[in-house]
């Protein structure tokens, strides 16, 4: 004990001194780290010039989350909250970047405007549908009035109250948001010149012969694609190449899955319950406090039977299991047996239909039907003549209509089948409405049911199985840095490496993993490239990830591209060498076809338009289709590299549709399409020029 004493008294300064460095680690670690203070870290993006806080951030979401309260009485859950915070981050982005568009335009909403949306002439929609008279189906004012009183002779910060301000309050910018695009969309102008355009569009025809060498023709080893190449295309393409930020990375999973000794133990646990359900006073309560499925109690039919159970089981008092279904054990007891008023059947049919309503039409189906039948009744396979003969969608399940319930079938069908006392083939043909139907009973009528008591248990994973996976992953994370050494790892380790990329700030799912929002937070917040990560808990496995690369807003720089570019560098090569060979050339299309080689062909086209964007065999390629169109009759293109191929057109005849006097109707259909595009467009246009910049990957 002396020694102790005298340990603890020298030792004493030395551990205050330890303990202050220790704090104080932590506290530079907290300024200095990523959510720092220090370095103006503690904000959630920008919008239009205005940095948006988090404490901004989270009252806008406290107010959705109000809201929702509000609306149904509950707390959100961690889905919701989901979809609230995104719901908040759009309302930051109308404060922060389209209101301030409203204002430089005049667009203003008065406080008269708002009391005609509540009890004027303009009464808000979402009001109206509040308040409807049951009686009449027709807005109410008058109850709208009296809800109105009631609110005003309640407390302030009563939960109605509150309701109603967060609904008036939303009025205002809801109409300025209306007012605003209704400018823009009516400003919308479509010129007569536009019409009258877009008329021959629709309707000048073009009768054109064509060749077609595919860019295949060329094998890919006789081209030599440079550097310069490449750098030439994309110089000269860089806006294909724009991009947000995005970041990549590749991951390894491990799987949680169940032991031999899970699944025992899972099977000991329901063997048990199975004992107790044989001598339970009240299935229901036992089943449903016991099962891990939706459903332990309830009444079936022979029409809804589940899979696992077979009729010669349904016997009162009978427990069955328990057995594997479904990744489940499962056990079952027929609690009770009754009968009801409604019958249940099952059949298959041909149905052969007629041509048309006449008598010869009838009497030909009808024979056919008979000629069928009479085959099946000579032992042909009644499910292969349905799929021969069968016209309607049963055709393909060998005519099986399953199990159907009195009402569902039309009555001669119906009765045919619910008079039949024994399963099989019927005699005759039955007809109805829709044809001829040749039917087989494969289960006769039945108005039986069983009260069925089923307890299931998940075969899932125990806090062994889980621990052990966790120790895997946890291992092979351990003093892992580096792309190349996570690869190489995997590889001798047996593990199979996965790539996701353009991973979105705002993403929630990577890859194969599903909902990963962790990661993505991650990946944004805290790593870099060649940095692996430690183990994250997806609940169903684990995951180990590392940073590949990263893509900063903007153009996609030349090195990130080169692989990309090179298909579209060499088919544009491909093209200048086919040009070239067809160039030396002469004669017909067909003579020209000929002389190219095996994989030029001639095609035609008598009824080409100009709004068409492909041709027959060529695919996809809207510019051909303009160059067709600049030819006159008996004029021949030169080579055109196109998107698959070279063409060469000879334009046979073209057919411009006689100018009419009025292109209304022409330029109706472009103003409408004009107004449904531009309400969205303008918000994008918006959204694009107020620079947002998403920073709730730091913190969400």
């Amino acid at each position: 004990m002396a020694f102790i004493g005298k340990l603890r008294d020298k030792m004493g300064t030395w551990v205050v001194v330890f303990v202050f460095v220790a704090i104080s680690a932590f506290i530079l670690g907290d300024l200095l780290g990523n959510n720092s203070v220090l370095f103006d870290r503690n904000d959630v993006g920008e919008i239009a010039g205005h940095t948006v806080s988090l404490e901004e951030f989270q009252q806008a979401v406290r107010e959705r989350e109000a809201s929702y309260i509000l609306n149904f009485n509950r707390q959100p859950g961690d889905r919701e909250m989901i979809t609230l915070r995104q719901q908040a981050w759009d309302m930051l982005i109308l404060r922060h970047a389209i209101q301030k568009e409203y204002a430089k335009v005049g667009v203003v909403v008065s406080d008269d405007e708002v009391v005609d949306m509540i009890t004027g002439k303009n009464v808000d929609e979402s009001i109206k549908q509040s308040f409807i008279n049951q009686q009449t189906g027709q807005f109410d004012r008058a109850q709208l009035g009296s809800y109105i009183n009631q609110l005003k002779s309640m407390p302030e910060g009563s939960e109605p109250r509150v309701r109603w301000e967060i609904f008036e309050r939303d009025l205002r910018p809801a109409r300025e948001r209306i007012k605003y695009e209704n400018l823009l969309v009516k400003s919308s102008y479509v010129t007569t010149a536009q019409a009258e355009l877009d008329y021959h569009m629709q309707n000048d025809v073009a009768e054109v012969k064509y060749l077609f060498v595919p860019y295949y023709s060329v094998s890919d080893t006789a081209i030599v694609i440079t550097d310069d190449d490449l750098k030439a295309y994309y110089n000269k393409n860089k806006q294909k190449y724009k991009a947000e930020h995005t970041r990549d990375l590749k991951y390894v999973s491990f799987p949680v899955l169940p032991s031999a000794d899970d699944t025992l133990a899972i099977k000991e646990e329901i063997t048990r319950l199975a004992a107790e359900l044989k001598t339970a006073e009240n299935d229901s309560v036992f089943a449903t406090l016991n099962t891990d499925g939706s459903n332990g109690y309830a009444k079936y039919t022979p029409a809804n039977l589940p899979d696992f159970v077979t009729i010669a089981e349904l016997v009162p008092g009978n427990v069955v299991g328990p057995f594997i279904d479904d990744s489940a054990f499962k056990v079952f007891k027929v609690s009770k047996t009754g009968t009801d008023t409604t019958y249940s059947a099952r059949a298959s049919h041909i149905l052969i239909r007629w041509d048309n309503d006449t008598d010869a039409a009838k009497k030909e189906a009808k024979e056919k039907a008979r000629n069928i039948l009479k085959d099946i009744k000579a032992g042909a396979s009644f499910a292969e003549k349905a799929r021969e003969f069968g016209t309607d969608g049963t055709a393909t399940q060998g005519g099986d209509l399953g199990w159907f319930t009195s009402g569902q079938m039309v009555k001669p069908f119906q009765d045919a089948v619910f008079g039949a006392t024994k399963k099989g083939v019927l005699n005759d043909v039955v007809e109805t409405e829709f044809g001829y139907h040749i039917i087989d009973v494969t289960e006769v009528k039945d108005n039986r049911y069983y009260t069925l008591a089923i307890i299931e248990r998940e075969i899932t994973p125990g806090d062994a199985s889980i621990n052990e996976t966790l120790r895997k992953a946890e291992m092979f994370a351990a003093d892992l840095e580096g792309v190349d050494n996570f690869t190489e790892r995997a590889a001798k380790e047996g593990y199979t490496v996965q790539e996701a990329t353009n991973i979105n700030a705002a993403d929630r799912r990577v890859g194969t993993l599903g909902d990963a929002r962790q990661i993505v937070t991650w990946l944004f917040r805290d790593a870099k490239v060649g940095k692996v990560s430690d183990a994250f808990d997806l609940q169903d496995k684990y995951a180990v990830v590392v940073m590949t690369a990263e893509i900063e807003k903007g153009i996609k720089p030349f090195s990130l591209v080169k692989d990309e570019i090179k298909p579209a560098v060499l088919n544009e090569l491909k093209g200048k060498k086919i040009t070239e060979k067809l160039n030396g050339l002469s004669g017909s299309l067909d003579e020209l076809a000929t002389a190219y080689g095996r994989d030029a062909a001639v095609y035609s086209n008598s009824s080409l338009k100009l709004n068409t964007n492909s041709l027959t065999s060529v695919g996809f390629d809207p510019a051909a289709v303009g160059v067709a169109f600049s030819l006159e009759g008996g004029q021949r293109s030169k080579p055109f590299i196109g998107e698959t191929g070279v063409i060469i057109f000879e334009m046979q005849n073209k057919t411009l549709a006689p100018a009419i006097g009025d292109y209304t109707m022409f330029k109706n259909q472009l103003e409408q399409t004009a107004n449904r595009t531009n309400s969205f467009n303008i918000a994008e246009a918006i959204k694009e020029a107020a620079n947002i910049e998403d920073k709730r990957y730091k913190f969400y």
